[in-house]
């Protein structure tokens, strides 16, 4: 075992419909950016013998490690609500690494050249946007929020043409899987039921094996999946994440976030926020990641019925039973966090209205969400946070919610506080520190700031600098996919 690496390959075993063989494509100087080693602890990996030249040649693609078996995954998916066959243009999976708690995570470069599945892209990635997943999937990480993890950057020494030339990178990524919705849709649009049926043992092997034994495997499957994804997006909306591209291949049988492209964190409470410079209707917006997300696990019960009976009117009765069970479990998830973040150890039928009180001022107030929560959770309780009279009855409300509950001051900030994180990537910081390293080659800015994210929940040593919003008379934010 050389540097550690044990890789496996069960994705292979599936029918070919599923993958194709793809080597990934030598760059001509491959260098360190960011290397992350405590997930290559966590990893069981070697992190003397990887943080090297030799690692880098790795990492870059231009050898593999022992055991690899490189190959991309083919895969449909709904882009903006529209049907297309896809698959790894520019992404490359090595295999899969058993860690040394005997969990099987994929290792997987993106930005590692062409692939069968490219369709004329280049296969390639700029060092911005790679450098843009690793820390918003190591922030989520902190958040406590399901995510893939980013084990390093490599710089290429070769430049990408995008809207300019742009220095190139490889990323690799770790993630419990790379099943997606898409992977399900890839298959039933073939209408292979061998190869759906195939994809059903195998992803209730890797993920779900408890629901071999159900009467109905595949049903107890899709409804794991809706549980999972419930629970997913209400993390997302309670630190105010905007994932900005919900296609369906975009989203992860295993639950976590996956796949982040023009991604980025609100800072004003708005439902209609979008930042996706490519999500010209809002399709996106932060108020509709949870109905797209229950969209598009309706499109994964389409791929599914065949499977989850013969008679398609009982797989349709199935499937929706099923599924409205989204709405009421992320309304669940979403109302349990809102209660952490107020401070509520019980629950009462009024705790919706109060919390969509506090969200209609913030809307109205134009509020930043992330700094709301936090003043709330100070030992004063946000009493200074505002002099309107709607904030003034909101507070007396919830000051009145709070004397229902049998808890001291003291361990309810401190609830709050492990609820309310004091720090999230911020729009701004991030882009200067993604500019300061692609355009500059200066890497302190973003070093001070995956320090600072790495300890979201600390709140008494969040640095100034990264908890502010940015100006008020700062340009609106855009971001950009980076394909």
């Amino acid at each position: 075992m050389v540097s550690g690496w044990r890789l496996e390959h069960t994705y292979a075993g599936l029918p070919a419909l599923f993958h194709s063989a793809a080597a990934p494509t030598p760059v001509r100087d491959p260098q360190f950016v960011v290397f992350n080693p405590a997930l290559a602890v966590t990893l069981g990996l070697d992190v003397a013998a990887l943080d090297t030249p030799a690692g880098a040649a790795i990492f870059g693609g231009n050898t593999v490690p022992e055991g690899a078996r490189p190959l991309a995954q083919a895969y449909a998916g709904h882009q903006f609500g529209h049907f297309t066959g896809l698959g790894d243009g520019r992404a490359i999976l090595l295999g899969e690494q058993m860690t040394p708690d005997g969990a099987r995570v994929d290792v997987q470069l993106k930005g590692a050249g062409q692939t069968p599945y490219s369709r004329r892209g280049d296969g390639r990635a700029a060092l911005g946007p790679m450098l843009r997943e690793l820390v918003i999937s190591e922030a989520m990480h902190a958040l406590g929020i399901p995510t893939s993890r980013s084990l390093a950057v490599v710089s290429t020494g070769e430049l990408v043409q995008r809207e300019r030339a742009l220095p190139g990178a490889v990323l690799t990524r770790v993630a419990a899987s790379h099943l997606r919705v898409g992977t399900f849709e890839w298959a039933a649009a073939h209408r292979d039921p061998a190869a759906l049926a195939a994809l059903v043992d195998y992803t209730i092997h890797r993920h779900d094996p408890a629901a071999a034994a159900a009467p109905v495997p595949a049903l107890a499957l899709f409804e794991a999946i809706v549980e999972r994804q419930a629970a997913l997006i209400a993390r997302w909306q309670l630190v105010g994440f905007i994932h900005g591209v919900m296609n369906t291949d975009n989203m992860a049988i295993s639950g976590e976030t996956i796949d982040y492209g023009p991604c980025a964190f609100m800072d004003v409470y708005d439902p209609d926020t979008v930042f996706s410079s490519i999500d010209h209707q809002g399709r996106y917006a932060y108020g509709n990641q949870p109905p797209i997300a229950h969209w598009n696990l309706a499109r994964l019960a389409e791929a599914l019925l065949p499977r989850f009976a013969d008679d398609q009117a009982i797989a349709i009765e199935c499937a929706n039973a099923a599924l409205e069970r989204f709405v009421t479990r992320y309304q669940h998830h979403w109302l349990a966090g809102m209660r952490g973040k107020l401070g509520l150890a019980t629950a009462e039928d009024g705790d919706v209205a109060l919390v969509t009180a506090l969200l209609d001022w913030m809307r109205s107030a134009r509020a930043d969400f992330t700094n709301t929560f936090r003043a709330l959770s100070a030992e004063d309780g946000g009493r200074d946070l505002s002099r309107d009279a709607a904030f003034t009855a909101w507070h007396a409300q919830w000051q009145g919610r709070l004397a229902h509950e049998a808890v001291t001051p003291e361990p309810r900030v401190e609830r709050m506080q492990r609820h309310n994180p004091a720090i999230i990537p911020r729009n701004h910081q991030v882009e200067a520190a993604l500019t300061a390293a692609a355009d500059d080659g200066d890497l302190a800015p973003l070093e001070r700031l995956l320090a600072a994210l790495a300890t979201p929940f600390d709140h008494a040593r969040v640095p100034v600098e990264f908890a502010e919003p940015a100006a008020p008379d700062a340009r609106p934010y855009r971001t950009f996919c980076g394909t």
